[in-house]
């Protein structure tokens, strides 16, 4: 499955307490300026070694960056290194924080 995620969904499912696997693809700087939790691997990095991530292929990873468009690059590596469930945020942490 690679359909991806609203922000309404995530933060559904967030709230519910979940636990999910959230990758950032954002620098690290905009990383520690504010994140939602999950493993900050930028996108430079993760394009040179897309098995760093430290997720199963099998599993569900949720990429996020700050509008989407980092993330759905991300994704489409993390899919050619054969990772079988990826789901890209779609409009991003800002669409997120709109939702907040």
């Amino acid at each position: 499955m690679h359909s991806p995620i609203n922000a309404n969904e995530l933060l559904n499912r967030m709230n519910a307490g979940e636990s999910l696997n959230l990758l950032d693809v954002r620098g690290v700087i905009e990383f520690h300026t504010y994140n939602i939790g999950g493993n900050n691997i930028p996108l430079p990095v993760l394009a040179k070694n897309a098995d760093s991530t430290g997720y199963n292929k099998k599993d569900e990873i949720i990429v996020i960056c700050k509008v989407g468009l980092r993330s759905e690059t991300a994704s489409g590596i993390l899919k050619g290194a054969g990772f079988e469930n990826v789901r890209n945020l779609t409009g991003g942490l800002i669409a997120l924080q709109k939702l907040k």
